[in-house]
């Protein structure tokens, strides 16, 4: 027998629910609207339960979360950035150099409260006069203490007080994916500039420039940028921005390829202990071993087919010339021309720990053991260290 409906009950029973629905929400109004589809058709009740399935999703909204999770991870990895910048950004200055060409300049920073100043040797090279630019545009003179071609670093050095002292960091705890801050002058004008990106690849060697154990990195360093430096989110000074491959790059010779995101910095492990020579005596004095070598990496390893991907691969670097100078520290040790060394007194060579890095712990007359792979087999050597000639 066909059932009844009472039209009375069927609008009170939408009448509630339309007041639920305003004043309880949603969900209330959702429940009411089954009670009412259920006495309208038997086919409802399926229908009743997707809508509150949906409802249900609504209510937890769980995919808001990643959103705002991400929005907050942004928010503090910007804050870091803004920090470190605000951490070091006193003591980079502008450096003004002028030479019997005409004027450059480039970018450094202040080290000591006694105001030493690490910049680039290129920037500083032939300079007649010197001056420094601070942040806040105050201009002062400047004097050369001394330089480092090997590893294109300079010492200059202001009188009086500094706005800034910047805290040198430890490179060798640097991982290839972590955020860097480059901050200097491009040009000359756009005084501190800061460029963010990442640590790249470490332990770099560029053909034809004698520079090696770099910090690669992809943050925009430009003309002017050079002796400024390349900080962590810590806002320390872990190297010192020096060139960049632009362009063309077939003057390191890797081909014609255009170029981009390339730049190269000297790290701290390197700078830190050249820069104290430089302070306490005005030179340097490095350690020699008297060995030509290739920087031993993927490319390297099979090129030459060898059998370790780190390491310093002892081969002459021009047809005619001995890879092991006669008469040298490592003439008189026993080297060999095709010999590889993996550590120096126990610490091995890998992708963050280049040998320069390595032996510059050491001055001349000290006397290391390298570990050295040869005919397939590890063997200690003892090498007294002699003094890098003042020509090379």
């Amino acid at each position: 027998m066909e059932r009844k409906h009472n039209p009375l009950l069927l609008l009170a029973v939408l009448l509630l629910g339309i007041v639920i629905g305003v004043g309880g929400g949603a969900v209330a109004g959702g429940v009411v609207a089954m009670v009412v589809t259920g006495r309208a058709s038997s086919a409802a009740p399926a229908i009743a339960a997707q809508s509150v399935s949906i409802q249900s999703e609504a209510q937890a909204a769980p995919r808001l979360a990643p959103s705002t999770q991400s929005a907050v991870g942004h928010s503090a990895h910007s804050d870091s950035v803004v920090a470190a910048v605000q951490k070091v950004g006193r003591a980079v200055v502008t450096v003004i150099v002028t030479t019997r060409q005409g004027r450059g300049s480039g970018s450094g920073v202040i080290i000591s409260e006694q105001g030493h100043i690490v910049t680039n040797n290129h920037v500083v090279e032939n300079a007649t006069g010197l001056r420094v630019l601070f942040a806040d545009g105050t201009l002062q003179e400047a004097r050369l203490i001394g330089t480092d071609p090997l590893n294109d670093i300079a010492v200059i050095r202001v009188q009086g007080a500094v706005p800034g002292v910047a805290s040198i960091g430890d490179s060798t705890k640097l991982q290839p994916g972590e955020t860097v801050l480059a901050i200097g002058s491009p040009l000359g004008n756009f005084r501190n500039t800061v460029t963010a990106g990442v640590v790249s690849a470490l332990n770099r060697s560029l053909p034809g420039t004698g520079l090696e154990g770099l910090i690669q990195t992809d943050a925009a360093i430009n003309s002017g940028n050079s002796g400024g430096p390349l900080i962590n989110l810590a806002g320390e000074v872990v190297g010192i921005n020096t060139l960049v491959v632009r362009g063309d790059s077939g003057g390191f010779g890797f081909g014609a390829a255009p170029v981009e995101g390339l730049g190269f910095a000297v790290p701290s492990a390197i700078f830190r202990n050249v820069a104290d020579q430089l302070i306490a005596t005005g030179r340097v004095r490095f350690p020699f071993l008297g060995i030509t070598y290739l920087t031993i990496d993927g490319q390297v390893a099979a090129e030459f087919n060898l059998p370790v991907q780190n390491g310093a691969y002892i081969r002459s670097s021009r047809p005619g010339e001995p890879a092991v100078q006669p008469g040298s520290a490592a003439a008189r040790a026993g080297l060999r021309e095709g010999d590889i060394i993996v550590a120096v007194d126990n610490v091995r060579l890998d992708y963050n720990t280049s040998l320069r890095q390595l032996l510059l712990r050491y001055k001349p007359g000290d006397t290391v053991t390298l570990t050295v792979l040869r005919d397939g087999r590890e063997r200690a050597i003892q090498v007294t260290l002699g003094e890098r000639p003042a020509n090379l």
